[in-house]
């Protein structure tokens, strides 16, 4: 039994350009080699195929019934080779697949929630899986194909993991838009102080964070009272009560019931940083979608 390890696959290309001329020299000139070449590789077609293939004539040569009977399975073969060698062609009104991305709350509303908007309206098809983030755990998610994108801070890094930064975060006071404050426009940095406030750990539990190491930098603390694990439920406890929160302004640009301002003192932002594997890097459709990731952003 012959074995397919056994034959040179650009001997199909020869036997189909042979069908198509039915002459050695004018197969020799296509395929760019000499007559003794091209004599050649016909002879090794009938040594792999164990048939003659060709019998020269008065003019030419002419197929046997074996070459009449591998001419359409080669040429299907050599038609399905050829479209493996092209770029995938990729439609977004049409495509169908599932992107997963690995997230925090925060980021679930900032980008994936306008991304989803308009990736609706350009690629109807494409399923979204929302994953909560662990960025421990991360690389080899991505690696393994878990996860397609992550949305982090810049200082994460990993072997073959590509990045892009989205755009930089700022922190704003937030509280009820009927809050006494609101209606100051500015607090002074003693008022901030004074003030009961919130805060998001998500490690749970801690009652400080990067508000407060600024004012340690000042010599200054302030009056924290409530610490949750997610940004989500914040502008909700924001808008019963009145409390004072130091958060992202993505999260609190648009809402209608909260107001917000800048702080009275510095407070360094963040970076939101897309990541993705290797593996993805060139494949058009990903592509696709991190450009309009970006573009939303």
């Amino acid at each position: 039994m012959r074995e397919l390890r056994n034959l040179d696959l650009n001997l199909l290309k020869a036997f189909d350009v042979l069908m198509d001329e039915k002459s050695v020299s004018k197969a020799a000139q296509r395929l760019s080699v000499t007559q003794p070449a091209m004599s050649g590789i016909l002879q090794r077609l009938r040594d792999s195929f164990n048939d003659p293939l060709f019998v020269r004539v008065q003019r030419g040569i002419v197929p046997t019934n074996r070459a009449l009977e591998l001419r359409q399975p080669i040429k299907q073969l050599l038609q399905s080779a050829e479209q493996l060698l092209q770029p995938k062609i990729f439609d977004p009104q049409t495509a169908e697949l599932t992107l997963t991305i690995a997230c925090t709350d925060y980021a679930l509303r900032a980008v994936i929630s306008p991304f989803l908007a308009v990736l609706k309206q350009r690629a109807p098809k494409i399923k979204v899986a929302i994953l909560a983030i662990n960025e421990q755990n991360l690389q080899s998610q991505l690696e393994q194909g878990v996860v397609d994108f992550g949305l982090v801070t810049p200082d994460f890094s990993a072997p073959d993991i590509h990045s892009k930064d989205l755009y930089q975060e700022q922190y704003v006071c937030a509280l009820r838009k009927d809050h006494p404050v609101a209606q100051q426009g500015s607090i002074s940095l003693e008022q901030f102080c004074r003030l009961e406030q919130a805060l998001v750990s998500y490690q749970g539990g801690s009652f400080s964070g990067a508000t407060d190491k600024a004012l340690a930098k000042l010599g200054l603390t302030r009056n924290v009272t409530v610490s949750v694990q997610n940004f989500i439920v914040m502008p909700e406890f924001l808008a019963n009560s009145d409390l004072l929160a130091v958060v992202p302004k993505r999260l609190v640009e648009n809402l209608a019931n909260i107001h917000y301002f800048e702080p009275p003192l510095q407070i360094d932002g963040f970076t939101k940083t897309l990541v993705w594997h290797e593996r993805t890097h060139r494949d058009p459709a990903y592509r696709w979608l991190r450009e309009l990731m970006a573009e939303v952003c």
